[in-house]
């Protein structure tokens, strides 16, 4: 076996930083940083699925940062294998590595439309939007084989609950039935990530998730169906798509978007060495470059972790980002807005004696 680091198409990750509750939780398996040719040769960092059994299922959201109280999420890991994911720093907690086994350990949640009925029937629950999902992809490609989110999704339509959803995946489009009538009802927002134009660049950055071309089609494909659809450019990686500002929300408002927002970039925990690593390897001629100008906008350092900062960055980078949105919204989107949601439909569906209308 070499010990020779190779490049591991279809995956973000390069290496594998060991989890600090490695040892508790799977001592009979070691990871290495570095992966080898023989270990993807062989089959063995092919994608697993990995079944477990909450109890819960909805999390209270207490960044204010987050515009949700709550958030819940089918999946555990996401094959997606975006580099710079701040989720993946998740992963450990699982006894996983947040480089590879983020993207190839995938926890599967079959239950999670029941809890989830189980909490919106209760008396005590009070209509509030719920993030779906916020940590990993809902629409990853797991969803193909396991159709959770469909499920939650009826769930959410039979109690009539309001419902906020971020995809990369067009397979949300897969649901487009149910996603109409929760909008026909003021019910669900669907959030579409897109981060560059750049197809090339989406493939080095995002190695599973679904062409440029088919995300701006599910765009227009959602606004044409008169569900409310948003666009999230995140994160901002000052260096490598942070001139896209003013043609991405163009072409985003070109599709029906109602509006747009952004994160810049954060490089907290494992994520640090996995991005550096990464550009490193797939671009060794930027990435003093785009390391420096993310340094930049938090304070000479690649982690951010302050609330109201965590996400914006701050400095003379940060600051042009914004205001090339402001103005970009001011130019493609003004006069566009979601819609409120309807907090009120779910109270009247919940009570028995309303339910035989």
């Amino acid at each position: 076996m070499t010990n020779e680091k190779i490049q591991l198409k279809g995956r973000g990750a390069q290496i594998n930083p060991p989890s600090p509750y490695e040892k508790l939780v799977r001592d009979h398996e070691p990871l290495d940083w570095a992966l080898v040719a023989e270990e993807w040769e062989d089959g063995s960092l092919k994608t697993e699925y990995l079944e477990t059994h909450p109890k819960t299922i909805l999390n209270r959201v207490e960044s204010p940062d987050i515009p949700l109280e709550w958030s819940m999420n089918p999946y555990q890991g996401c094959e997606h294998g975006c580099v710079y994911c701040y989720a993946r720093n998740t992963h450990p907690f699982w006894g996983y590595s947040a480089g590879l086994d983020f993207e190839r350990k995938i926890l599967v949640k079959r239950n999670a439309a029941e809890l989830l009925e189980n909490e919106l029937k209760k008396k005590s629950w009070k209509a509030a939007p719920i993030m779906f999902a916020g940590n990993t992809d809902v629409y990853q490609p797991a969803e193909r084989t396991f159709r959770i989110t469909r499920a939650c999704l009826e769930v959410f339509w039979k109690y009539r609950h309001p419902v906020g959803i971020i995809t990369k995946n067009s397979l949300v489009l897969r649901d487009l039935d149910i996603l109409k009538k929760l909008a026909a009802e003021q019910l669900v927002h669907v959030a579409v990530s897109i981060t560059t134009l750049n197809e090339t660049l989406r493939q080095f950055l995002e190695p599973r998730t679904v062409s440029v071309k088919q995300r701006l089609r599910t765009v227009e494909t959602l606004s044409k169906a008169d569900v409310p659809v948003f666009v999230m450019m995140a994160p901002i990686i000052p260096g490598l798509n942070d001139h896209e500002i003013l043609p991405l929300v163009k072409k985003v408002a070109d599709c029906g978007a109602l509006g747009v927002g952004h994160t810049i970039v954060r490089l907290n925990g494992d994520i640090g060495p996995i991005f550096e690593d990464w550009i490193r390897r797939t671009m060794p001629d930027r990435a003093d470059r785009v390391l420096n100008r993310i340094r930049d906008t938090h304070g000479g350092s690649l982690e951010e972790k302050r609330f109201g900062k965590r996400m914006r960055g701050e400095g003379n980078i940060a600051q042009i980002i914004h205001d090339q949105f402001r103005l970009a919204k001011e130019k493609y989107l003004k006069d566009r807005k979601m819609p409120g949601y309807n907090l009120d439909l779910h109270e009247q569906v919940k009570s028995p004696q309303l339910r035989l209308f």
